[in-house]
This record gives structure tokens, sequence and C-alpha cells, in this order.
């Protein structure tokens, strides 16, 4: 059986009797870091027998092999991470699809989620979200990064390290605006857990304002539709042309708002102006 299990992301006091448990009868411990694991166990006061493999990004792929070899031999392997859930912008996932293939039994053992807990922590809306995991390292790609992002509708959870985030903030406030509201989640469930809400501009300026240490999660509201400057004249020009197809002006402003993902009632004050005569 390939076990994930969860951890807790920053108070060990989170962990659950069922990780514990698990932790004490595990043969093999698939581990990111050996030492901070060791630590975990220590502050959780748990015995265990298990053998720890080294697992971590530098040597997936290469450890994929070996760790397959021993779940096809009906060894359990329980996979930890540094905190939070393999697999999630953690090594993990290639073990999952290997298992798969090889007809292993998967346990997922829930833990505590960076992702959620920043979520519900930023008081942006959650009935809709996406993670996307860290961007880019480097300048130009993570602008063009976030500019894919710009018309995300959803409520976007993010990961940055804390030497990058100002960088990261910046090029989100180019990308999204600098109104766009977001949250700082800064060392979640630990003794300095911080939370910065405001706009990206907002957080730019705190950003740079002191030395930020800590693990990071970035939540950025979604993109409001009707929020979207479109040009008037081409607004005009687009009904008019869906008149000359044969809609009524109703029908046109509907369809022209469709298309550009707005409100009826902008193309419609649009339109009101424009027969008008008043400057647009």
């Amino acid at each position: 059986m390939l076990i994930l299990a969860g951890l807790p992301i920053g108070d060990v006091s989170d962990a659950s009797a069922h990780l514990i448990s698990a932790i004490e009868k595990a043969d093999y411990i698939a581990a990111e870091d050996s030492r901070k694991f060791a630590r975990l166990c220590q502050d959780l006061n748990i015995q265990h027998h298990a053998k720890v493999i080294s697992f971590f990004e530098g040597n997936e792929i290469e450890r994929i092999d070996e760790l397959t070899k021993l779940l096809k031999s009906n060894k359990d392997i329980l996979v930890a991470t540094d905190a939070g859930m393999p697999g999630i912008s953690d090594p993990g996932y290639r073990l999952v699809r290997a298992a798969i293939e090889n007809n292993v039994q998967i346990k997922v053992l829930p833990g505590p989620s960076a992702v959620t807990t920043a979520l519900l922590l930023s008081g942006l809306p959650t009935d809709r979200f996406c993670f996307e995991g860290f961007p880019p390292r480097t300048s130009a790609a993570r602008l063009k990064w976030f500019t894919e992002l710009a018309e995300e509708q959803r409520t976007i959870i993010l990961f940055e390290a804390p030497h990058r985030i100002t960088e990261s903030l910046i090029d989100a406030s180019n990308a999204f605006g600098g109104t766009r509201m977001a949250a700082l989640c800064r060392e979640m469930s630990k003794q300095y857990e911080e939370v910065i809400r405001g706009s990206l501009m907002q957080l730019v300026e705190w950003s740079e304002s002191k030395e930020i240490l800590g693990e990071i999660t970035l939540v950025i509201s979604g993109f409001d539709p009707g929020s979207r400057e479109v040009d008037s004249m081409q607004l005009i020009n687009d009904v008019l042309k869906q008149e000359a197809a044969g809609l009524t002006r109703k029908e046109a402003i509907a369809e022209v708002a469709k298309q550009y993902e707005i409100s009826k009632r902008i193309v419609f004050d649009v339109m009101v102006a424009h027969k008008s005569g008043d400057k647009i």
C-alpha cells in the first residue's frame, strides 16, 4: 500500500491520531527531508522502526523504480513531505501514478492544507478557487504567467518564496491591476502567523517595508468581468453590426454584452449616449 500522509503545516498538535499510528506502524517511510521528519517524530513523541528513504524533488525520478519495487513486493510505504500533502507542490505525484499503473492500493491520510487554510483566512470568495502552485522564478516568465491568469474569475491561490514575494506581488499588480484585492498569509498555524489583507499595491508597499521570512501563501481575488474596460466606439460598432444582421436593439445589446462578458447595462448606456449625441 502507498500511504500519502498529510503532515501539520506548522503546529505539530494538528497531527491526527491516525497519522501518528501510521508512522509508528510503517515499514518504509519516503521522507522529503529526513531531519525534519525526525524532528516531527520527536515533537510528537513517536517511536517508529521504519527504514527512512530520502525522497525529494532532486531525486524523485530516480527513486520511483526503487519505491515501486517495494510496493510490488507487498511492502507499505508512507510518503511524508516537509508539511502538508505529498504531491501538492511537493514530491508524490509520480509515485502515485506508478502505484496506479501497478495496481497498488493508495491510501490518503487527510491533514492540514495551506491552500484551504489561506483561502479561509483571506476573506475572499471561497465558492470557486484554483491553486496555481509556485510562479516561475524568472521575471519575464513570471509576468507572462500572471498575465495569463489576469482574467481568471475564480479566487487564485499560489505559493511563493519569501525572497521572491515582492517581485511576484509587483508582477501580479502589473498584470491584474493594483486595485485587485488579495491576502498574504505567512507562517500559518505557527507562532508568528500573519495575514495581510488589501489591494495588490498595498501588499507591494507592505512587502517593500520589511524583511519577510517564512512560508507564504498568496490569495488573489478573481477577475470581475463587469470591471472590464472596453472601448465605447467598439461596443457601438458591434451593436450596429448586430442590428444590420437583423437583430433588434435589445437583442444586439445582449449579444455584445455576452461577447465581452460585461453587463448589458454598460452597453445600453453607451448606446443611449451615442443616440443622444453625447461625447463618449
